[in-house]
């Protein structure tokens, strides 16, 4: 029988983490970070990476397991994932995915197919070569004129997408969201996906709350650390809290513009977060407070475990 696995979904600073680890408690569960960047070691307050206490006890997947220089795919995300789910239902455990990068838990629970083309470097290197001769626009607009579905969700100074979604249309003759129409519609698994949301403005607040808190924390430190050690063009350092201070440290800005960076940056992608769960996964969502988080909590916990007793059967 295919493993069930809970997925706790939604914007950042809404309550996953908590919620997560509550799931665990009740239902003898062990968490999978959905998070595309809290698997990067030393990267921590910018990630908002659970700590030790907010764990309690509860075994936590996929945090600290890449260094800040090292690339990550979201192929490479879902193999390990997918054996992790493997590996704990088989000991009697329930997997639960915690985590806000829809496509990489959308990847893993409905098994996406990527390219198995091994990667031309002939090609990489010639468009890398096209994009400094040329420049990023003139990259992007061959992009919109091969795929213009995918250049939509890009934007045009995103080099490395731009690059490899050029790079999957020459190496396969086929545009990336032709590839990504044609994947499978059916689990391996049994997913059941649970959507926290929360009115906008309260969620704001929190978002806002949180940057300050995470400055008081030290992530200006945690920042400057990463940049000094020449990791300014890494992937890791190309997330929202670390691509914002990079202008700050090189005079182009001043602190309180790169703080408010990130905190507009953060709603923003708090809202896209919640349109892309709400637009290409089937998940039951529940309205949270700060007020009302243990009862609503409960109510979670209640349904899913008749969700759980009702797909068991």
């Amino acid at each position: 029988m295919k493993p069930i696995v809970i997925s706790v979904v939604g914007p950042t600073a809404v309550g996953k983490s908590k919620l997560g680890v509550e799931i665990a408690k009740q239902m003898n569960g062990e968490v999978i970070s959905g998070d595309s960047m809290q698997i990067y070691r030393t990267m921590d307050i910018g990630t908002a990476k659970v700590t030790e206490e907010e764990k309690d006890g509860i075994v936590h997947h996929m945090i600290d397991i890449k260094n800040p220089e090292d690339e990550f795919s979201v192929a490479e995300f879902q193999e390990s994932v997918q054996e992790l789910i493997q590996e704990i239902d088989s000991r009697g455990k329930l997997p639960i995915i915690v985590g806000g990068t829809g496509l990489y838990i959308q990847a893993t629970l409905y098994d996406f197919k990527f390219s198995e083309e091994k990667k031309d470097t002939a090609v990489i290197d010639r468009l890398e070569r096209d994009a400094e001769d040329q420049g990023m626009e003139a990259m992007y607009h061959r992009l919109k004129e091969i795929d213009p579905i995918q250049a939509s969700k890009v934007h045009p100074n995103n080099r490395r997408r731009v690059l490899r979604a050029l790079e999957v249309y020459e190496t396969t003759g086929k545009a990336m969201s032709d590839h990504q129409t044609e994947q499978p519609k059916e689990s391996p698994f049994r997913p059941i996906l649970i959507g926290l949301q929360m009115d906008r403005d309260e969620l704001y607040t929190r978002i806002n709350r949180r940057v300050d808190q995470m400055m008081e924390d030290g992530l200006l430190e945690e920042v400057e650390r990463l940049y000094h050690h020449g990791l300014e063009n890494a992937q890791s350092m190309k997330a929202i809290g670390y691509k914002e201070f990079i202008p700050y440290f090189k005079g182009e800005y001043d602190l309180d513009h790169a703080i408010e960076l990130l905190k507009r940056n953060s709603r923003r992608y708090a809202k896209r977060q919640y349109t892309y769960f709400r637009n290409k996964m089937d998940v039951q969502w529940y309205t949270v407070s700060e007020k009302y988080y243990e009862e609503k909590f409960e109510t979670i916990l209640s349904d899913l475990a008749g969700m759980r007793k009702a797909d068991s059967e």
